[in-house]
């Protein structure tokens, strides 16, 4: 009886907890899940705890090649710049950081693997439906910036207007560096 009122004031507050993706500058790709996500799998997969896609990525749907507004580089680089803030690096910076084992990555399949029929369970409260379209979205917002950078690098513009040359990534690869050997916690 313990454990079944621990799972069920656990999902409450996993429940309860805001969506972290309705917030337009939190990413919804490459994150790394943390304690609450973990918790909360159980809720994710009985559709309790839906995640909004971010108003960036539903324009991206609605007008994946609309050029208004960004008449300029700089304006091509601030709305490359805002879909890079929700799907994380592109692919022209590389993919180590998709690469890594991430530990909340396992934690969420540890937790996943001891739900009995998960798929079956996430197929009927709609959750595989809720994920397929935040999926779509992340596809229409991954599309749009590489329209955006196509289009920027026909203009002549340059990084985060276009898509970055190997100078661009060793010098954004020196200042990884140079912030990750000034912070003691790597």
């Amino acid at each position: 009886m313990k454990r079944m009122s621990l799972a069920v004031l656990l999902m409450a507050a996993t429940v309860s907890t805001p969506a972290l993706a309705g917030d337009p500058d939190v990413r919804v790709t490459q994150r790394n899940p943390n304690v609450v996500d973990v918790a909360a799998t159980p809720a994710n997969d009985l559709n309790l705890r839906k995640e909004a896609i971010p108003p960036i990525l539903v324009a991206a749907q609605q007008r994946p090649y609309d050029l208004r507004g960004l008449g300029s580089c700089p304006a091509i680089a601030s709305q490359v710049g805002k879909l890079d803030t929700v799907l994380g690096s592109d692919i022209d910076l590389g993919l180590a950081e998709s690469r890594k084992i991430q530990v909340g990555r396992v934690a969420q399949s540890v937790v996943g693997s001891f739900i009995p029929f998960r798929g079956i369970i996430r197929e009927v409260s709609g959750a595989n439906h809720e994920q397929r379209m935040l999926q779509n979205a992340v596809e229409a917002g991954i599309a749009r910036r590489s329209f955006l950078k196509g289009v920027g690098e026909a203009r002549g513009c340059r990084y985060p207007a276009r898509s970055a040359t190997p100078a661009v990534i060793a010098q954004l690869d020196r200042q990884a560096q140079a912030r990750d050997s000034g912070n003691p916690k790597k």
